[in-house]
């Protein structure tokens, strides 16, 4: 399993813009997405949000990349990814994908020690 963490800070006046483009893009992923959860935090006094999505494994990042890319990016029209955090093993496709925040310092790989998740 992959889980990501992501740490997006909320442009100056773009809050309710932002909480629906989220909206849209969980709603859409719910229906349609290979995630096994995905929740988002919003601290408005900070303007910073917080994205934990897991997935069973780099396939299913893949395919949720394909899939949701209209709204990914309807979500980045109104925030910056300040930090990245993949706590997993992921594959050389998803690496590149993520290569250019890993290589600026906004995205770390962490390796699985060991868990389990109930559902």
């Amino acid at each position: 399993m992959i889980l990501f963490r992501n740490t997006m800070r909320i442009k100056e006046g773009h809050l309710d813009g932002f909480k629906q483009a989220v909206r849209e893009a969980v709603d859409f992923v719910e229906r349609n997405g290979p995630q096994l959860m995905v929740q988002t935090f919003i601290d408005e006094e900070r303007m910073l949000a917080f994205s934990y999505q897991l997935y069973r494994d780099s396939e299913s990042i893949l395919r949720h990349w394909q899939l949701a890319d209209p709204y990914i990016s309807k979500v980045m029209e109104h925030c910056t990814v300040e930090d990245f955090q993949i706590h997993g093993e992921p594959n050389d496709a998803v690496l590149k994908g993520l290569q250019g925040m890993i290589d600026d310092g906004r995205a770390k790989v962490t390796p699985r020690l060991t868990g389990f998740v109930r559902l």
